[in-house]
């Protein structure tokens, strides 16, 4: 059975930072692309930010550029997201996800998603 565990969310002020991580089991993690999406209140999901199996590729979000990092440590299954300059905009449940195709976890159609870690940014 995949899961895909996700914590380190929370509530921090305008500024602040956090970092998130996501644990894999189930699945060979180094042959998966690994990913972040988030989704705000009446909104759809997006993407944040996306890496390849071997971190040979990432890719962030215009929207995010500069603040997010995205790594992972395939020895330990684990991927993360630095978040940085917190605005209260990027409020959102932010959710862990994993393909065997990178272009599926940065364009979309994901195979495998964790259950959402909420951050929540107060001025």
């Amino acid at each position: 059975q995949v899961r895909l565990v996700e914590s380190g969310g929370g509530l921090v002020y305008t500024g602040g930072s956090l970092r998130l991580s996501c644990v894999v089991s189930g699945l060979l993690f180094g042959d998966y692309a690994a990913g972040w999406y988030r989704q705000a209140p009446g909104k759809s999901r997006e993407v944040v930010a996306a890496i390849s199996g071997r971190s040979e590729v990432t890719y962030v979000s215009n929207s995010v550029t500069g603040r997010f990092t995205i790594s992972r440590n395939n020895t330990k299954k684990t991927v993360y997201l630095e978040i940085n300059s917190l605005k209260p905009e990027d409020t959102a449940v932010y959710y862990c996800a994993a393909d065997a195709t990178y272009t599926k976890v940065k364009l979309g159609g994901v195979r495998y998603w964790g259950q959402g870690t909420q951050v929540t940014v107060s001025s």
